[in-house]
């Protein structure tokens, strides 16, 4: 099986599949690692849309309250 790969030169961790052509990162370190960091940046990302969407439910009711003093002024 091993003969399938030939070793991507001037990196020791990568190696190309003869069959598919396709390029196999064999250190699960850096393979975990990028997990890691994939899941923490998917994190970020759903914090920042949520707070985007708390922010614009605050503007949407305080333009509410906003319209109920202008009415309430006027009366």
């Amino acid at each position: 099986m091993l003969a399938d790969y030939l070793k991507v030169e001037g990196n020791g961790s990568l190696v190309r599949d003869m069959s598919t052509h396709a390029i196999i990162n064999t250190n699960s370190a850096e393979y975990d690692n990028y997990k890691k960091k994939a899941s923490f940046r998917e994190a970020q990302n759903e914090e920042i849309l949520k707070n985007s969407n708390d922010i614009n439910i605050m503007k949407q009711e305080l333009s509410e309250i906003k319209e109920l003093l202008l009415l309430l002024v006027q009366k």
